[in-house]
């Protein structure tokens, strides 16, 4: 780092090799929080919602960066940290500074490529503007359709943003197919009573009800409704809402 800023290195050592919990807690940060150095730390920091202490490592290491590599990495996490802040078109801005950086490094059909176009469409999303983030969307979509398998998890959610942004501009058929591809995936890779199942049902049968079809609807909200009573505390929120939103369709029969 530079001579005159304010980052510095200390390097810590466990007290107490022998505590399994402080081991086992130890390696699974270690496997959750990868990179080296300070780029590592960047992580840990957004990780536990230190943002403001992220953003000023970010911009520090920004000013010593001497390769694309570093840079674009670096502008990636700024994005994502404008992102959680709600400062939507920084986030896109810095986003896009990644994305044009990869497009050249990178083959045009790369997934990393995807996963910028769907985190910008996510920020636009965020902002309410649709159709760009639509835009954004389906192009990643289309390279992670060439570059990944049928399964793949990533996939998945990209077929879940796309169904979610075309639900919000009332094209509900639209939506419905791409959750519905999304779904598919998640019923192959997740067990049977995982909570994100439930949250896929919950949101086909919301698009249902939508499109005004409440007896397609109801079934799909009793499924999120019984994985949600087995997977989460009985008192957990989303419990009581699937029950009201059953009660609501169950009113339109």
């Amino acid at each position: 780092m530079a001579k005159n800023n304010r980052l510095w290195k200390v390097q810590l050592t466990i007290t107490d090799d022998n505590d399994p919990q402080l081991s086992t807690l130890n390696n699974h940060i270690k496997q959750e929080i990868n990179g080296t150095g300070w780029h590592r730390m960047g992580k840990l920091m957004l990780k536990v919602g230190h943002l403001d202490q992220a953003e000023e490592l970010y911009q520090e290491l920004l000013k010593n960066a001497s390769t694309d590599s570093e840079r674009t990495f670096i502008y990636h996490h700024l994005g994502y940290l404008k992102d959680q802040l709600g400062k939507y078109p920084e986030a896109a801005n810095f986003y896009e500074k990644s994305l044009k950086i990869k497009e050249i490094s990178l083959p045009p059909n790369h997934p990393d490529l995807a996963t910028c176009y769907n985190n910008i469409g996510l920020v636009y999303h965020n902002m309410g503007e649709y159709s760009k983030a639509l835009e954004f969307y389906e192009t990643g979509n289309k390279i992670f359709e060439i570059s990944l398998p049928p399964t793949h998890p990533n996939l998945a959610t990209s077929y879940n943003n796309i169904g979610g942004v075309c639900n919000d501009m009332g094209k509900h058929s639209k939506a419905l197919e791409f959750d519905e591809k999304s779904l598919k995936i998640r019923e192959i890779s997740l067990p049977p009573t995982h909570p994100d199942l439930a949250t896929f049902y919950n949101n086909i049968g919301g698009v249902y009800y939508n499109m005004g079809e409440y007896s397609k609807a109801l079934p799909l909200l009793e499924k999120a409704l019984s994985i949600r009573q087995k997977s989460l505390p009985s008192t957990h929120p989303l419990i009581k809402t699937t029950i009201d939103n059953i009660a609501v369709v169950k009113k339109k029969l």
